[in-house]
Parts: structure tokens; C-alpha cells; sequence
């Protein structure tokens, strides 16, 4: 064991505590069970097979209010796997869940046997006629998908408002919407074709000529089934007409049985059928989808009203005047969402009746554009609107900030009201759709429904559709509480069916919360040809029993998730799922609501239990030492919850006293371990050119072994040279910013020069350019010896980054005469160090010293001062980008591409860009963590080479460089390169 193995019982939660009853119990603190455990391992490979109660815990939350232990979670890597898995399902009797992002609303993405992860190893878009088509791979996000799309003037019909994290696998699987899908824009109308493997292990493409004759020769009992039950349908006109009825509004509760009315093959009829299975029919493990028109005229609105039924009544209007869609939040709706973001402070005082509709406009012209705008503005001269905050326009825009507002608070409808509910309250959100025309009474009984069971109402919905979403919280601890809900769960349904012959479930899915309810909406009739549609084609019932069809009648109070208090930061968290695309860890060892979720079976646990043993001896790494700390789940997730943040509190509580003297030690003396850092570089330096990179890692290797891999930096090949002990000559007299250059760039050297001249430094790259333009910056001679305090501050280590923050807070101020002048940072973590993060650790004269300041990223001064008066004299032909994580919470990612497009003809920024994970030394002390988090943008980079690999931020190119390859430099090195006069 190395000599500073931190303890993990710093982590323990050291709270007294009852134990809660969906605990998980100590019999399952050993993981996966023999020989199931064996099995698997010997069936896939050990690396595909997570068998820990770490592993399990982590896995058995998704975005609803169930929570259900898997015995073992897999990871496939192909359909070799899959098929494999199922053959062993089927041989043991054995049940199979898939699950891919695990936003799923209704429990769909949890199993109580053997849970597959089918989102790690299963992304990718390729484009087919022009952006016509799009083939996917079923762990795509709708994002990423459209991401791409984009550049073809395309997109997908579903849009649900989890797009940034749910994946085109689950939104086929539940037949999700979203905004605008309505009955023609979803999965079932816009799906060209599909590939699945059925529970047998048969695997079918929908687009194979050959498919039907292919099927009838290996599954000729599931064919001839499928057959007698479109003729048994088609035979009753009655069922067939509720059948075609029920589909005039969204309903996606139970099985499609308009599949056997729409195919006329097997293979036909299953393509319909496995749009919005959930999982039960079999593995979707292609899609290609006709894809849409982007219309990029868009005009939006956000209307107020003085009540939901008023608002209810106007919807019609607006679907004749042809917007693409109406969505509808009531008061509690928008109060709520003040904890988004940008969304207006003065909603937060908004009366409790007034509801606002969202209306947009889509249009592929000028002359459509127009005439759209004509239409609503003759609908909204008949309305009786209210102005109740100052920030109400009630106006249509096309200003693009603008409406991405309005639609960041419509999309966080689930995660901002849920994340406002009491602490420790489970979540139900429901969704439901009755005739639009009825739009108006349904919310009015909705409202009332809730008030007299007690519950705080909160609505919001697809109104042009008819589709209304809400919210109860209530604690699952308490059976008064789950009695509660369980009253108004048989009320509501009976409401929906009874009064207004609407769906139970409008784009949700029916998961678990609605399949007692299942033929309460259908009929006995339907309901049985679904059971039978369910044995036709999985007979021994391996796939995600009780997820669609459950005789249970209390299933739905099955498995309901405790929510018990943690840590302030992280306790606001409904487990969605958001944060997790964005996680440079993700597909290495935990996302942001795995280490939430995992911290809240701390709680459910007693003091010292075997499973709460089980758990804090994987955190330390799993969750604590591989979170790159960059907080990029705080920009994902819509109520701003910062998981790094709680990370970093987790690596302070490991810290000894000694550790943190230390720390604080080299924080007072920092100039001299600048300059001993420098020479070490160096040193190091000369070792690897004489006698090569190899010895230098083993030893760093050995010191890690003997120490602690999380404090000792493992040498890497990519590691640059010592950076000039003396950084360029400049003036104060005359100056027009202080250039402040970050220890990064003071420590290590730039980049090799190539085109740009003989390494050429950042520091004298960022001085020519400035004076070029006409804006000459000052570099203060004590400039060493100080920091950002991001070093400690990513480690935790409060002493340390308490004494730099103020250190650089009261030096600055000088350097700008009182914050006279701009103080401008050339690395873009460095800028937001000093800009934001040091602030908590001021003292409260340097908090209104630090208040004087303007802090500049340097790409914002180049792109904003600078570029304006610089003469381009030549570009590259190409060049990639690399946004860091800092630049995406600064907001400066369009000045890091304005920059590029004055150098390079061609400016590409991937897809998969996301954070490297580098953060600092992490990518020296978890090279696993950088190699796991750049694959996917690394992938895409090396498809073709480029002129220019630019980003800015020195550690940030280290590792890029190190994922692909290629040469990554501060895209102000390229500036100063496309504006000199004249190359040497």
C-alpha cells in the first residue's frame, strides 16, 4: 500500500442514522453472486462484466422514482454479446434489461437480474443521402445526432427535452416526442428502418429485401403467430377502429397495436411493434431515420395569462395559425425555473395562477417568416394577456439569445421543479394527452385533482398536443405519503379515461408507474392480444418482465426510491441523468449522478454496514480521484448542481493536517517552487533526450507506487520543455491591459513552432500581437511567484488556495492601478480562477478589491480588441478545434472560432469536443482519465488531417496532443503567425 493511501473513512458519512427501508441489504455487499459472476466473466471477458456492489448501487437509479438492484451489469461491446447474453439468459432463466442513458421517466432502464449497458460501446451518426437519411447506433444522443444533421440542413422529428442525454435507443424504445413530434414527428412515422436482435438471439434488419424469407426460416412459430394476430384484429371491426382512434393523440401506453394493421409481413409488424416496447421485444441495435427540414426562420414567444385555463383556450388559435409548437408552464412551473440560468429574476414573484405559453414559428424563408408573424400577431391582438414582472414582453423575437432562453426554461421544467421540492422527497412526473380541444378542462380537473390530494400543483405540457406533464412529491419512507399518491394515481387514471377518453401515457412510456393501469385505458380485450404479442414473441419471458405488462394492481408502488439527505450541493439532484455526456469519466469509472446516487445508499445504510464498507472502498477512486473536477455537469445540468464541486469538498475531507500544511507551504512560497518546478522540467527534459522518455516513466511509476498515484505526476512523452526563465520585455507606460501570463505557460514551453517560426512562446506571441494592433500590454515584473490558486483549489486543499487567492486578488489590483485597467489571463482555467472561483476564499476587503477587477480571456481580448485592427497576410488551409471546459463556462468558445476564421479558410469544431480531462496534472496523475475522455473527439479529429490544431489552454493541448497525435497550440500563436508582415 503506498505510504499516503488516503483512509476512506474520511469519506464516511459519521451520522447517526436509521436505516431506510429500499436499503440495500448486507447480503448483496459482496456484488454479483457465484457462479453468475464466473459465468459472465468466462461468456464476455472480465472488462465487460461490473460485478462490484459499487458497480450495482451506481446502476440501479435512473431518472424515475423506482430503484431496483441488478445483479450484475454488462457491457457488450457488439452484437456477438448481445446474442451471447441472451443465449445464456435463456439457458439459465435469467431476465435481461437493457438500459442506454437511464433518463427514462417510469423505471424502463432498471432490472433485478442482469442489466446491459448498451450506451458505452454503441454511438455513432452516419449520414446517408445528403442528410436525408441518418443511420444511428441506439446510444447516440438526439444531441449529438442532430449535431451532425445540422450541417445538412436536417434534423430528427423526436425531439424530447432530455435530448442532451437520452439516446436514439431509448427514444425509439418509448416512442418519445417532445415539442414538436406530435403524432407525425415521432419514432413510429419517421423511422425508415431498424435492426434488432429478438430474445432468441435472431438478429433482423427491416431494410433487408431478404428479411421476411430470412425470419420465416428461423422463427416460422413467432412469423405465423404474428400473422393469426393481425388477422384476429383486422377481423374486429370495433377494436380496429379504437385502435385507429386511440393514435389520433399521442399515446404511448402499452404496445402499438397499429403495427398489425400498418405491416403486412412479420417483418413489417415487428418494425411498428418495437417502437415503444421499452425493451420487451428485443434489442434495437441500429436505426435509420427520415430525417426533417431544419427551418432556420424561427420566431418565438413567450406569452403570460392570467390563468391555465385562459392559456389552455388560446392553444387552438395558434395551431391554425401554423406554429410548430405550444407549450404550456403554470405558475409553480415558472417560479420554479428562477434556478435556471438566465431565466428572468422577477419570475420569482409571479402570481400563482399566471401560466405562460412558449409559441414558435418555423419557417425555411423571409416570406414564410413573414407570414407566420402575421398570423400570430393577429392572435395575440384577441388575447387578454398580463404583464405581471417587469421582463414580460409578451413580443415576438427572432433573436436567437432570446428564444434559447425561453426554451432553457421550458426544458427544465422536470429538473428545475423537481430540484425545488422538499428535501428528501421522491419525484412522479406523469404525462398524459387528451383531445386538444379539451385541452382547457383537463388542466382545470388536473389542478383540482392535485389540490384536494394534497399535492403542490406544477404543469407544463405539448398544449398544441394536448399533452400535459406534472409533478408529485411526496417521501417514499413514509406509507402515509405513498398512500397519498397511490389514492390519487387511481383517480387520475380513472379521470383521463373516464372523463376525457385520453392516454395514460402520452410520450413517457407506461414503465412501471402505469402497467397496473395498463387495461383500465385499453379494455380486457386489447389489453390480452398485448400479452399475447408479448409470449408470440418472447415465450420464456427474458426480456424486462413487468416494465409494460404487470397483473400486479399495486405495481406502481413497487421499488419507490427513498431520497435521503446529502451534501447541500448535490441534494437538490432528481437523478435525470443530464450531467452524464458531459462527464470526462463517464465511460471510465462514474458520471455525476452515479457519485450522487451512490452517496445517497451511503445514507440509506447504518453506520458502518458491509455495504456502505463496499462502497466508500471504490469512492475514493471511482468518484473522488477520477472527477476532473471541471464542472462541466454544472453547465448541463438545468439547476446548476456543481457534482466537481462536492468532489472536490470529498478530496479536502481526505486531506491530513499534515497534507494541508504542506499545501499552504507551497502556496506562501511559490516563487521558489515556480523556479524549481522550471528546472525540474528541464532537467527532466535533457534526461529524455539523452536517453529517451522510458526511464523517466519508470521511475515516475515507482514513485507513484511508493507514494500515492494521486500525488505523484506520472511522466508522459507529451510533456514539453522548460518555458524561458525570462518572459519578454514589455512597458507600463502606454499599456492597454495587464498581460498576465499563468504559471503554466511560465513553467512549461510552448509548442514546437513549425509554420509559426522557431518556438515561438505564448508570452511573445500575445505581446507582438497586442502591439500589431495598436494595444500594447504590460507584463509586471513580480509576476512569479503567483497563481490562480486552481491548483489547490482543484485539490482541495483550502489553506493553500485561501492564501493564493488573495495573494493574486491584491496584486492584481495593483497591476491595473484599482482595476483601472483589464487584466488579461492567457489560459482560459487560469481566467476563470481568478474571475470566479476565488472569490469564496476571499477575505472581505480583497472580496471588494476583487470586485473592482476586469478579468479578460485572452481570446476575448484578441478576438474583441485586437482582430478588429490586425491585417491578415495569410491563413491555413484547415484548422481543428479544441473549446476547453473553462472557455464553455466563460462563455468564449465563439471567440476561440472568430479567432480561427481569421487564420484557416476551413474552422472545425468535432462533434464529441468535450473536456480532456487534463485538468492541470490530473491527466499526469490519471492518464486513464485523458485517454477514456478525448476517445470519441480524438476518433473523429484523426479521420483527416488539418493545417491547424488550436486550442488555448497549455495542459488542455498537452493532452490532445497526446489523444491524437497532433500538435495542438493557443490559437493566439496562430493569430500572431496570420498577422505578422513577414515570416524569417
Amino acid at each position: 500500500m503506498p505510504l499516503l493511501e488516503p483512509d476512506p473513512e474520511a469519506l464516511r458519512p459519521g451520522t447517526v442514522r436509521d436505516p431506510a427501508p429500499d436499503r440495500v441489504t448486507d447480503r448483496s455487499a459482496g456484488g454479483t453472486p457465484e457462479p453468475l459472476r464466473s459465468d459472465l466473466i468466462a461468456l464476455l471477458g472480465a472488462d465487460k462484466v461490473l460485478w462490484k456492489i459499487s458497480d450495482l448501487v451506481r446502476y440501479a437509479s435512473d431518472a424515475s422514482p423506482y430503484r431496483f438492484l441488478p445483479r450484475v451489469v454488462l457491457v457488450p461491446e457488439d452484437l456477438d454479446d448481445v446474442s451471447a447474453i441472451l443465449s445464456y439468459a435463456h439457458g439459465k432463466g435469467r431476465s435481461v434489461v437493457f438500459r442506454a442513458a437511464g433518463t427514462s421517466l417510469n423505471g424502463q432502464a432498471q432490472g433485478e437480474d442482469i442489466l446491459v449497458d448498451v450506451r458505452r460501446h454503441w454511438t455513432g451518426v452516419e449520414v446517408l443521402d445528403d442528410g436525408a437519411r441518418a443511420r444511428i447506433l441506439p446510444g447516440t444522443t438526439v444531441m449529438r445526432a442532430n449535431a451532425t444533421l445540422a450541417r445538412y440542413g436536417r434534423l430528427l422529428g423526436p425531439d424530447p427535452a432530455s435530448a442532451i442525454a437520452c439516446t436514439l435507443g431509448g427514444v425509439v424504445a418509448n416512442n418519445a416526442s417532445g415539442m414538436t413530434a406530435g403524432t407525425t414527428r415521432n419514432s413510429y412515422r419517421t423511422l425508415a428502418s431498424l435492426t434488432f436482435v429478438l430474445p432468441s438471439g435472431t438478429v433482423v434488419d427491416t431494410a433487408d429485401p431478404a428479411a421476411d424469407e430470412e425470419l420465416a426460416h428461423a422463427e416460422p412459430e413467432l412469423c405465423a403467430g404474428l400473422m393469426e394476430l393481425k388477422a384476429e384484429i383486422e377481423a374486429d371491426a370495433e377494436l380496429t377502429a379504437r385502435i385507429r382512434a386511440k393514435y389520433t393523440i399521442k399515446n404511448t401506453n402499452g404496445y402499438r397495436l397499429d403495427a398489425f394493421l400498418d405491416g403486412a409481413t412479420p417483418v413489417r409488424i415487428l418494425r411498428g411493434l418495437m417502437v415503444g416496447s421499452e425493451g420487451t421485444f428485443g434489442f434495437i441495435s441500429e436505426v435509420v431515420f427520415d430525417t426533417l427540414p431544419l427551418d432556420r426562420r424561427v420566431s418565438s414567444a413567450l406569452l403570460f395569462f392570467p390563468s391555465l385555463t385562459a392559456a389552455a383556450a388560446a392553444v387552438p388559435r395558434f395551431n391554425e395559425a401554423g406554429a410548430i409548437a405550444v407549450e404550456l408552464m403554470d405558475g409553480n412551473t415558472l417560479r420554479a425555473s428562477v434556478s435556471v440560468p438566465g431565466v428572468p429574476a422577477d419570475w420569482a414573484g409571479l402570481p400563482r395562477e399566471t401560466t405562460a405559453l412558449l409559441v414558435e414559428f418555423r419557417a425555411a424563408d423571409e416570406a414564410g417568416q413573414e407570414a407566420f408573424e402575421q398570423a400570430a400577431d393577429s392572435v395575440v391582438a384577441d388575447l387578454d394577456l398580463v404583464r405581471p414582472a417587469a421582463s414580460v414582453t409578451n413580443a415576438f423575437t427572432r433573436d436567437a439569445g432570446t428564444i434559447a432562453g425561453y426554451w432553457k426554461a421550458r426544458k427544465a421544467f422536470v429538473t428545475a421543479v423537481g430540484g425545488s421540492r422538499p428535501s428528501g422527497t421522491t419525484l412522479i412526473t406523469e404525462d398524459f394527452a387528451v383531445p386538444p380541444a379539451r385541452l382547457a378542462d383537463a388542466c382545470a380537473a388536473l389542478l383540482e385533482l392535485q389540490s384536494r390530494h394534497g399535492f403542490d400543483a406544477a404543469v407544463a405540457g405539448h398544449a398544441a398536443h394536448g399533452n400535459l406533464h406534472f409533478l408529485l412529491a411526496f417521501d417514499a419512507a413514509k406509507p402515509a405519503d405513498v398512500a397519498r399518491y397511490d389514492a390519487f394515481m387511481q383517480e387520475f387514471c380513472a379521470l383521463v379515461v373516464g372523463r376525457f377518453d385520453g392516454s395514460l401515457k402520452a410520450e413517457h412510456a407506461t414503465g412501471r408507474n402505469i402497467a397496473p393501469f395498463l387495461e383500465r385505458e385499453w379494455g380486457p380485450r386489447a389489453t390480452e392480444l398485448m400479452w399475447r404479442t408479448k409470449q408470440v414473441i418472447d415465450p420464456a419471458g427474458v426480456l424486462a418482465p413487468r416494465i409494460v405488462l404487470d397483473r400486479d394492481p399495486r405495481a406502481h408502488l413497487r421499488g419507490l426510491k427513498t431520497i435521503p439527505k446529502v451534501e447541500a450541493v448535490a441534494d437538490p439532484c432528481i437523478e435525470c441523468g443530464f450531467c452524464e455526456p458531459t462527464c470526462p469519466s463517464e465511460d471510465l469509472t462514474t458520471t455525476p449522478r452515479q457519485r450522487i446516487v451512490l452517496r445517497r445508499e451511503m445514507m440509506r445504510q447504518t453506520d458502518g454496514s458491509p455495504v456502505e464498507a463496499g462502497l466508500l472502498d471504490a469512492y475514493g477512486y471511482d468518484a473522488v480521484d477520477t472527477c476532473a473536477g471541471d464542472s462541466t455537469c454544472k453547465l448541463a445540468c438545468p439547476v446548476g448542481i456543481d457534482t466537481g464541486a462536492m468532489m472536490k469538498g470529498f478530496r479536502h475531507r481526505r486531506h491530513t493536517p499534515r497534507e494541508e500544511r504542506i499545501a499552504a507551504l507551497t502556496a506562501k512560497n511559490f516563487r521558489v517552487v515556480e523556479a524549481s518546478a522550471r528546472l525540474a522540467v528541464a532537467a527532466a527534459d535533457t534526461v529524455g533526450d539523452r536517453v529517451g522518455d522510458a526511464p523517466l516513466q519508470a521511475v515516475t511509476r515507482l514513485a507513484r507506487k511508493a507514494v500515492r498515484p494521486d500525488l505523484v505526476p506520472e511522466w508522459l512523452p507529451q510533456i514539453p520543455g522548460a518555458a524561458a526563465r525570462k518572459l519578454p520585455d514589455t512597458k507600463r507606460v502606454g499599456a492597454s491591459a495587464v498581460y498576465y501570463p499563468a504559471c503554466v505557460n511560465r513553467i512549461f514551453a510552448g509548442p514546437d513552432g513549425g509554420d509559426a517560426g522557431p518556438g515561438l512562446s505564448l508570452a511573445e506571441a500575445v505581446v507582438a500581437v497586442s502591439g500589431r494592433a495598436g494595444k500594447p500590454v504590460w507584463i509586471p515584473e513580480d509576476v512569479t511567484g503567483t497563481c490562480c490558486a486552481t491548483i489547490w483549489h482543484s485539490k482541495g486543499y483550502d489553506a493553500g488556495n485561501r492564501i493564493m487567492a488573495n495573494r493574486i486578488v491584491e496584486a492584481a489590483w495593483g497591476w491595473t492601478a484599482g482595476g483601472t485597467l483589464p487584466l488579461v489571463v492567457d489560459a482560459s482555467s487560469c481566467t476563470l480562477g481568478i474571475a470566479e472561483e476565488v472569490v469564496p476564499y476571499l477575505t472581505e476587503d480583497n472580496r471588494a478589491l476583487h470586485r473592482e477587477l476586469t478579468v479578460v480571456d485572452s481570446l476575448v481580448w484578441a478576438a474583441e480588441e485586437l482582430l478588429p485592427h490586425l491585417t491578415v497576410f495569410r491563413t491555413a488551409g484547415s484548422a481543428v478545434l479544441h473549446p476547453t471546459c473553462s472557455m464553455e463556462h466563460l462563455g468564449d468558445v465563439g471567440q476561440l472560432r472568430a479567432l480561427a476564421e481569421a487564420c484557416a479558410k476551413e474552422v472545425v469544431v468535432p462533434d464529441d469536443a468535450g473536456c480532456c480531462a487534463f485538468a492541470g496534472d490530473r491527466g499526469m496523475l490519471h492518464k486513464e482519465l485523458t485517454d477514456s475522455a478525448t476517445a470519441k473527439e480524438a476518433a473523429e479529429v484523426d479521420r483527416r488531417p488539418y493545417d491547424a490544431y488550436l486550442s488555448a489552454n497549455r495542459m488542455c493541448e498537452i493532452g490532445m496532443e497526446r489523444a491524437t497525435g497532433h500538435p495542438y497550440r493557443s490559437a493566439l500563436i496562430e493569430l500572431e503567425h496570420a498577422t505578422r508582415p513577414t515570416l524569417p
